[in-house]
């Protein structure tokens, strides 16, 4: 049995694993088989997290998180979770080699996916034209001409926010009215960079290595035309990866899991939730991290509160009775 479990290999969960491998308690990382690292090694140029003046690809952050990790004793697992039992003392972990972990303590990181339009030539141009995410990447489209598809908050929001580099911005809607909130309407619709090209969806992407274009079919008529494009930004929502946990804990009204105020304490004791997973708001590799940090540090208090009987069973219990420390004398303070 094992102190504490990680599901997830994003900066959220590699920055829970840091923690609590320093913290001498032996995390076991479960990384997905296919999707390990989670969003940000389908990011090319890394330019605002903290710490790389010069950037940094997206690939390279992740492997130096898990090296970092694995330096202070972190064991990391590349399968996918097929089963969770949540509920007793000890956590189960099922995993799609049929390897079943117990543990005492799990942190759950298993971030969201960006709600994607679907098509081949989405995914060949990742990276190349094709973004998720305005502050991420907008910088890279200084002076051209793009276009956000979608119609909502996030949709505005992007649109409004790439103003900054762009020269013009598109905003691709299928249908002919808003769903976004009159104040971020309002900003769209103001700005003299921003166009709205209504009753329309993009059904082709064109470019051989970087985006040069888009198909659109009118959702009125079915006529198709193309738009010459520079860069195109999908911001059509998002769906944090909750399906291992429903029916065991809580979900907060955007989907996301729901934890006890600034804490990463899920609606079961021993359980905490970390980085997108519990953001629908930010959705930074670095805010990732810091709520990584969080989870790392509840996990680790929860478990200088059990009995040492059910702790000898879990390994070592110095680095635990070294925390109750810690945690009395903050609570002294």
């Amino acid at each position: 049995m094992r102190q504490i479990i990680i599901i997830g290999s994003g900066p959220a969960g590699y920055t829970a694993a840091i923690y609590a491998a320093r913290a001498n308690l032996k995390p076991l990382l479960i990384a997905s088989s296919v999707e390990a690292g989670g969003e940000l090694m389908n990011t090319t140029d890394v330019e605002n997290f903290p710490g790389f003046p010069d950037g940094i690809q997206g690939p390279e952050l992740m492997t130096q998180m898990q090296q970092q990790a694995e330096r202070f004793g972190t064991e990391v697992v590349y399968d996918d979770v097929t089963s969770l039992d949540l509920k007793g003392a000890v956590k189960t972990v099922t995993l799609g080699s049929g390897v079943i972990h117990e543990a005492l303590a799990v942190i759950f990181a298993t971030g969201s996916a960006y709600r994607k339009l679907g098509f081949a030539d989405e995914e060949r141009l990742s990276g190349h034209g094709v973004s998720w995410c305005a502050t991420c990447d907008g910088f890279f489209f200084r002076d051209k001409t793009i276009a956000v598809v979608g119609g909502g908050d996030s949709a505005m929001e992007e649109a409004t926010f790439l103003t900054r580099f762009a020269s013009k911005v598109y905003v691709i809607h299928r249908k002919d009215a808003l769903r976004a909130s009159k104040i971020m309407q309002e900003r769209a619709f103001d700005d003299p960079k921003i166009e709205f090209v209504w009753n329309s969806e993009v059904i082709g992407i064109t470019g051989a290595d970087a985006v040069t274009g888009v198909t659109l079919r009118d959702t009125v008529t079915g006529a198709e035309s193309e738009l010459e494009l520079g860069g195109l930004f999908i911001a059509i929502g998002n769906d944090p990866r909750t399906h291992l946990i429903h029916g065991q804990l809580d979900l907060a009204p955007e989907g996301t899991i729901a934890v006890a105020g600034r804490t990463s304490k899920t609606s079961l004791t021993g359980v905490f939730a970390a980085g997108d997973v519990v953001d629908p708001t930010y959705r930074q590799a670095v805010t990732a991290a810091g709520s990584g940090t969080v989870a790392a540090l509840d996990a680790e208090h929860y478990l200088a509160t059990l009995p040492k009987e059910l702790l000898d069973e879990a390994g070592d219990t110095n680095a635990l009775a070294q925390a109750s420390g810690t945690e009395q004398l903050v609570a002294a303070n």
